[in-house]
């Protein structure tokens, strides 16, 4: 299928061309950054060097008669400036949060402007039924990269927890944050350091996170979340603790989460005696999670990892297009992490 990256010149956007890059069923016939118009692709992502010779174009230079799907990576907010002028025929997976929230409010509250609408949201493993719907849509919401792991590693449990009071401290990689400059995310500040930042439940994927677990649980969903900012380039590590409604032994929650996620081709309840690590899925679209009951306190934990820009956003992005496109859900998606 004829192929386009809008927005080609971030660190999804990078991912995004080299996933693609080697999938049989996409070829990429434009990459497109506004901003870096002209340049050629392997100046800004040297890596990518089956795109040597190939420059970035304009959004205006498109020609969309020629394309079959189109993958939009842009900040926030932009997509939907652009959306008007993409033809209704082309399949379009965003990765930008643009199109995941049902309720304009919370759009305002979190993003600010006007709310642009919703398409289906693409998490194939919240349901069967989720897949299916996806696979209907010819335009899908990529969810955001902290709303990936957050929701994988509640979702099993939503009928044994109170989802009115649940507790994240989530750590994220540095290129979760953008490729944009700025003075807090340079090596100088970010080596041998941690931050939280958006203290105060103030993170924007709060709404889309309770819409999700809301939308599963069918009664409404709070979170308190504390994101970090982690000396790492990729990679979020999530813990999350929720009160138990009934009484559960670790080995109890294990064996559900098991058994939920026994299907998913990406998801990997680990084996009791092994705990997720980022750097076993740097590259990747799978999940690692870990669960456990705190007998002390009541209190289910549930500890995730997944590559920001893997399953948190390029690789996830594949696979909804792999599944709006009719193929194989896993097609270009089956390697491993790179680990340590």
């Amino acid at each position: 299928m004829r192929t386009a990256v809008i927005g080609a010149s971030g660190y999804a956007g990078a991912e995004l061309l080299r996933l693609l890059s080697g999938h049989p069923g996409f070829e990429v016939k434009v990459v497109s950054a506004h901003s870096k118009a002209g340049e050629q692709v392997t100046s800004i992502h040297p890596q990518l060097h089956n795109y040597g010779g190939q420059s970035f174009v304009t959004f205006d230079e498109i020609d969309f008669s020629t394309l079959d799907i189109v993958f939009l990576a842009l900040p926030h907010g932009e997509s939907a400036t652009l959306i008007a002028k993409i033809p209704s025929t082309l399949k379009v997976v965003d990765l930008g949060a643009d199109f995941r929230l049902e309720d304009a409010s919370q759009w305002e509250k979190y993003y600010g402007g006007d709310h642009a609408g919703v398409w289906v949201y693409g998490l194939p493993e919240l349901s069967s039924s989720q897949r299916e719907a996806i696979k209907k849509e010819n335009r899908v919401a990529n969810p955001g990269c902290y709303a990936t792991a957050i929701s994988l590693g509640l979702l099993p449990a939503v009928n044994f927890i109170d989802v009115s009071d649940i507790v994240v401290v989530a750590a994220s990689g540095t290129t979760g944050a953008g490729r944009s400059a700025k003075i807090d995310l340079i090596g100088s500040e970010v080596m041998g350091s941690l931050t939280s930042y958006k203290f105060g439940g103030v993170h924007q994927h709060t709404a889309e996170i309770e819409q999700t677990l809301t939308a599963i649980a069918k009664k409404p969903a709070k979170i308190s979340f504390t994101p970090i900012l982690a000396p790492m380039p990729r990679g979020i590590l999530a813990t999350l603790t929720a009160q138990l409604t009934q009484k559960l032994t670790t080995q109890q929650a294990h064996e559900i989460f098991s058994e939920h996620y026994a299907s998913s081709f990406f998801v990997d309840v680990l084996p009791p005696d092994q705990m997720p690590k980022t750097s076993s899925l740097t590259g990747s679209n799978r999940v690692q999670m870990q669960v456990a009951v705190d007998e002390h306190t009541n209190r289910l934990i549930v500890s995730v990892a997944i590559d920001n820009l893997g399953k948190g956003a390029a690789g996830q992005a594949i696979q909804n297009a792999n599944l709006i496109c009719g193929f194989d859900e896993a097609v270009g998606l089956s390697h491993d992490g790179v680990g340590a």
